[in-house]
């Protein structure tokens, strides 16, 4: 038990960690390359940013365990908006002023009906993980229009100045490479001691999917989502929401649908699938729903008391 508490504790910060160095480098490796900063933004550091759900996804999968990843996807959706967003509105509350953002929030609600339509039948094969992927290609390809066309969006700017801008590619491409294998190491740390409580503790796949594994892979999420929020930067931590959760429900979720295809826990469709629905309706009514949308403190109270009384229901049905 307690080697299991440890494998979890260090795989967590390990993970954090590495997340962090690695959506840097990459963003750093992009600038190098002459990239616009508004396309590394959208693309490179919303897919950077869920690449550690991509890999314990992965690694849960190939040990057979698939409902840890299919738990992790909607989990990872609810605390990005419930405790992320939360917790950054009551440092700093959030004003939303990016048309991009408004315009990208239509493509997640997209993206969640055709998670719910092919997870609707209880069970994920490899054609839905194809699925899922071909839509991934054509979400980068659209956001890299949406990229190539806004010039003036304040988003740019605030990417412009979150990417790195001191390091060399040399730098750039090893930071990347041994970030890259931290995040491989500590996703097998966390899937494996957070299998070995689940048994110990009699709780299901799904629910320490939903629980520690998710609020541990959210953390790069809230950490990049505070720095913003102390830089007066709310676009960029809205839009690192939208475009984790997007990329969740199309990489993420593709992983134990290609890898370890089959049915999954009825409770992830008719429990969780519709709380994190409700939770992404939250963010558009607190985020676009009126004018100048801001998300206040008390909103921001809002969705962390909404996302601890979930977290209390899993424990109670647990």
């Amino acid at each position: 038990m307690l080697a299991s508490v440890a494998f979890i504790v260090v795989g967590i910060l390990m993970l954090a960690w590495s997340a962090e160095r690695f959506v840097d480098s990459a963003a750093a490796i992009a600038a190098n390359l002459r990239m616009p900063p508004m396309m590394i933004g959208l693309t490179i550091v919303s897919f950077g940013t869920s690449l550690p759900e991509m890999l314990v996804s992965a690694t849960a999968a190939f040990n057979g365990d698939p409902d840890i990843g299919i738990g992790n996807v909607l989990g990872s959706n609810i605390a990005n908006i419930g405790l992320v967003l939360g917790l950054t509105a009551l440092i700093a509350p959030l004003a939303v002023k990016s048309q991009t953002l408004k315009r990208e929030m239509p493509l997640l609600f997209m993206v969640t009906f055709l998670a719910f339509v092919l997870m609707a039948d209880g069970a994920l094969g490899r054609v839905d993980g194809v699925i899922l992927l071909v839509m991934l290609l054509l979400a980068l390809f659209w956001l890299i229009r949406i990229s190539l066309s806004e010039r003036h969006d304040p988003l740019m700017q605030e990417f412009a100045e979150s990417i790195p801008v001191d390091m060399g590619m040399g730098r750039s491409a090893a930071t990347f490479l041994i970030a890259l294998a931290l995040m491989v190491i500590s996703s097998r740390l966390l899937v494996h001691g957070s299998v070995e409580i689940a048994r110990y503790l009699g709780v299901s796949d799904l629910v320490i999917g939903l629980t520690i594994i998710a609020v541990g892979t959210s953390l790069p999420e809230l950490m990049a989502s505070v720095v913003s929020a102390l830089k007066h930067e709310a676009d960029l931590a809205i839009g690192n929401a939208i475009g984790s959760n997007m990329f969740n429900l199309l990489s993420v979720l593709a992983m134990p649908a290609l890898i370890h295809p089959g049915r999954f826990a009825s409770a992830a469709l008719l429990r969780d699938f519709p709380v994190m629905l409700a939770f992404t309706c939250a963010l558009f009514v607190v985020s676009f729903g009126r004018k100048g949308g801001v998300i206040n403190r008390l909103e921001g109270v809002l969705l962390v008391t909404a996302f601890a009384g979930y977290l209390y229901l899993l424990y109670l049905q647990a």
